[in-house]
């Protein structure tokens, strides 16, 4: 399989911060990095539960990929309040060709890690994660 061929070890904290979020919700977005260095996933930034869909795509690099999960509240036609968890792969047109590779080849198998995810998102530039693409694909 070419994606475990990557290698790429998924920290501990990743999945720990990741349960917090699905489970206590005390996270609204998590922003993960590969450190190349160690060859791993790790957590880079924790966005706090009042924080809002901007504040998540702000903590996105312009120019650098990244994995993030965002916890999206909305409310059903039906009035009924919902949540869905999305995983965002970010890898921007203008990053490094390298980097873009290395998280194209990584993110089945970090995806396959957060266990919970509801909706994939694949972006290039935010217009592709824009919220009312975010809450089309929430329903």
């Amino acid at each position: 399989m070419a994606n475990s061929a990557s290698g790429m070890a998924v920290d501990d904290e990743c999945k720990l911060r990741f349960m917090e979020l699905k489970a206590k919700r005390s996270h609204r977005f998590i922003v993960f990095k590969i450190e190349e260095k160690i060859q791993q996933v790790v957590v880079e930034t924790l966005g706090e539960p009042q924080q809002s869909y901007d504040d998540f795509t702000a903590s996105l690099p312009a120019n650098e990929c990244r994995y993030a999960v965002y916890d999206f509240d909305f409310t059903t036609d039906e009035n009924v309040q919902k949540s869905k968890i999305f995983f965002v792969a970010w890898s921007p047109d203008t990053s490094k060709i390298r980097s873009k590779m290395l998280y194209a080849s990584s993110r089945d198998r970090f995806r396959r890690e957060l266990d919970g995810v509801q909706v994939e998102l694949q972006a290039t530039d935010p217009s592709e994660m824009s919220l009312d693409i975010v809450k089309e694909r929430a329903f």
